[in-house]
């Protein structure tokens, strides 16, 4: 009886993998000392495939099925040991197992933005983020590139590599692509394609199939995303960049009423001294028609601005030069601005 436990031991007549969950690659069926019956049984699950490696060097490469291992079903490794057609003696050889089911749901998105060329801003810092789903494809490169020898490899420790892989190739998707960043988001999907077109040789070198990428979002760094605003409001009033100001002016104004209010409602802000001035409203047409005037350099709109001025009495201009001041320290004039203004304000008291 003895005898015969020991004889069990020393040979394995079945091989198989029953997978006890998720996130494993490739498994090595366990060996020890044990060598493999002539004729045992091989069994590959669907989406599974094995490998016989002998002595270091992959030889046969089996798919889903139920084998009889014999010198017809392992020709590789009947030629790599001069076996002969009737050789019945048990034989030694690493087995390991590969999962080919696809791996879903695995993340990628960019720590950082990534600088891409770009049609209409020349160059642009995006920011995105997506998943995609891989698969093992052939078994002999990845066992040869990424698992080798060990006894297990898992999906978490291939992921780091794939998401730089991923991230790596996001520009030349987009240059690919030929879409502009404005029209990324409409165009998410050929994005992705083009994305997944340009990582998946990369993924074949490691013995692995890319089988689909989504892009969820694609967006700019919050600075960059204030700039392209703006250029989405100056393209609303026609690029015209007087009309722009103008907006931009009446935006700021319930601002500066805002903090007249916290100053404790004497008027201590700009817009709250200028409130109480009998020139407030002088003061609101010179700003927006000079502001007009020096941008576009137009001598209409310049004889214009004249004409609303005619009448302002001394102390008015120099109550709205005083708030014209004020604006430049606040930051919504520049000095070129400010002193363009004040000289023809100036004009006015001659």
């Amino acid at each position: 009886m003895a005898l015969m436990d020991f004889v069990k031991k020393q040979f394995i007549d079945i091989i198989e993998w029953t997978e006890a969950g998720d996130g494993t690659l490739a498994w090595r069926f366990p060996m020890a000392d044990r060598e493999i019956q002539n004729g045992a049984s091989l069994t590959v699950r669907e989406s599974q495939m094995a490998v016989f490696v002998n002595e270091g060097k992959v030889a046969d490469v089996f798919g889903p099925g139920m084998y009889k291992l014999t010198t017809q079903t392992l020709p590789v490794l009947t030629y790599l040991n001069n076996w002969d057609k009737l050789f019945q003696s048990p034989f030694k050889s690493d087995v390991y197992f590969f999962s080919t089911r696809q791996q879903v749901d695995q993340r990628w998105g960019t720590t950082q933005p990534v600088t891409i060329r770009d049609k209409d801003f020349g160059a642009v810092r995006l920011r995105a983020f997506g998943n995609y789903a891989w698969r093992i494809a052939d078994p002999k490169a990845f066992h040869t590139e990424i698992s080798g020898t060990r006894d297990a490899y898992t999906v978490a420790e291939l992921d780091g590599q794939l998401r730089a892989l991923m991230l790596q190739h996001i520009s030349d998707a987009v240059a690919s692509s030929g879409i502009a960043f404005l029209d990324l988001a409409a165009n998410q999907i050929e994005f992705a394609s083009q994305l997944q077109q340009a990582t998946a040789p990369a993924f074949e070198k490691l013995g692995l199939k890319l089988e689909a990428v989504t892009v969820q979002n694609v967006s700019l760094p919050e600075e960059l995303q204030k700039i392209l605003d703006q250029k989405i409001g100056m393209g609303m009033v026609g690029n015209d960049m007087g009309k722009f100001m103008q907006y931009q002016t009446a935006q700021a104004i319930p601002k500066f009423a805002e903090g007249a209010a916290g100053a404790g409602g004497g008027g201590g802000g700009v817009v709250g001294d200028a409130m109480g001035l009998g020139a407030g409203v002088a003061l609101g047409q010179v700003m927006a028609q000079q502001l007009q005037q020096g941008l576009q350099g137009g001598a209409a709109q310049a004889a214009g601005a004249a004409a609303q001025v005619v009448g302002v009495k001394p102390e008015e201009v120099m109550a709205t030069i005083e708030k014209l001041a004020e604006l430049k320290g606040k930051g919504i004039l520049t000095a070129e601005e400010f002193e363009a203004k004040k000289a023809e304000l100036l004009k006015k008291l001659v």
